[in-house]
């Protein structure tokens, strides 16, 4: 198991944050003591299952005489599986990547050919996190005016969530005989997905009210008796940044509002974030395009049947079990052969 898994040089790592944490004088930078500490766990996680891994095998050596040739099988295979979790868990090494995350769909032009395709993705997430074990939380929903969604946020809840998940950003295109067209002709639909962390905190953020436009109005969504009945959902636009979030899910006005502000913060701080990283790239000479203007994937599902990822080549003829959440082994494709 070389190559990928560099074991000496992840231990020698290991053992200098070992070294660092043990010092006295560690913890009274607690942000910069805080990100040592994770680095380090997650070094020993990886080889702590590494070694799991290579116990199994010597064990299976030494016992493959006294062996079925069906167990021998079943515990290649378990081993098989404990390798490719162990590679993904090396892929999800970025700063981010432990994180939650806020996922949010919007149509692209083509009225309700677009706004379906927006549900479409949105169903296959929600299909995911289920039969996954995600815990989602629908933050807002606006549906389109003849079918699907116009937009949505949805907040997915999980260790490595936005690992997982963070290549799914860009632009989503499908080719279908569209439902919509008494002529069944085939439709091309585009919807973009943006994926990012929930921050934990936000330092050097700070929100005038005075930079804040709030309007409430009536949940669409669900959210109990109180819905459309009562002025409980709040959107905020953050005049300086036109920055806008919206939050329904909640049963009262105000707890929307310190949702909708929380994450507006969040949105903030992504924004300061991507900032410094294109100042970082300009001093290396370096361009990077941080919108939704590349299409990364294509889901044909007439005149052939396919679902082709254009950044890692990942491809796939079974369109409809990927569009009912059978995504995982594609999001984990993209985890190891996507380019940074």
């Amino acid at each position: 198991m070389g190559g990928l898994f560099d074991i000496p040089n992840l231990k020698k790592e290991r053992e200098e944050k070992e070294k660092l944490i043990k010092e006295e004088t560690f913890w009274q930078d607690y942000n910069k003591a805080n990100i040592i500490n994770k680095e380090f766990l997650k070094l020993k996680k990886v080889i702590d299952n590494y070694e799991e891994v290579e116990n199994n095998i010597e064990m299976l050596k030494l016992l493959q005489n006294e062996l079925t040739e069906e167990e021998v099988k079943k515990e290649l295979l378990n081993v098989q599986m404990k390798i490719k979790e162990l590679e993904t868990t090396v892929h999800l090494k970025g700063e981010y990547d432990e994180l939650n995350c806020y996922l949010e769909i919007h149509p692209g032009a083509g009225g309700t050919e677009s706004c379906d395709w927006a549900l479409m993705l949105l169903r296959m997430y929600q299909r995911f996190c289920e039969k996954n074990n995600y815990a989602y939380e629908m933050i807002y929903e606006t549906p389109g005016e003849v079918a699907g969604i116009k937009s949505v946020l949805m907040l997915i809840k999980y260790p490595n969530a936005y690992g997982y998940l963070k290549n799914e950003s860009g632009v989503h295109r499908l080719v279908r005989i569209s439902p919509f067209d008494a002529s069944k002709r085939r439709h091309t639909s585009f919807a973009s997905v943006t994926v990012t962390p929930e921050f934990n905190d936000f330092p050097n953020i700070e929100i005038k009210e005075s930079d804040l436009k709030i309007d409430v109005y009536h949940s669409s969504g669900a959210g109990g008796q109180s819905v459309n009945t009562s002025n409980s959902a709040v959107r905020i636009t953050h005049l300086p940044s036109k920055i806008v979030v919206t939050c329904q899910n909640e049963r009262s006005q105000l707890k929307n509002k310190e949702r909708a502000l929380k994450i507006l913060k969040n949105k903030l701080y992504e924004q300061q974030l991507n900032e410094n990283q294109l100042k970082v790239e300009a001093l290396k000479g370096q361009t990077t395009n941080i919108d939704f203007g590349s299409q990364i994937r294509s889901y044909v599902l007439e005149p052939y049947k396919l679902v082709k990822d254009t950044r890692s080549n990942y491809e796939n003829s079974e369109p409809d079990k990927i569009l009912n959440g059978e995504i995982k082994e594609m999001l984990e494709y993209n985890l190891k052969n996507i380019k940074k």
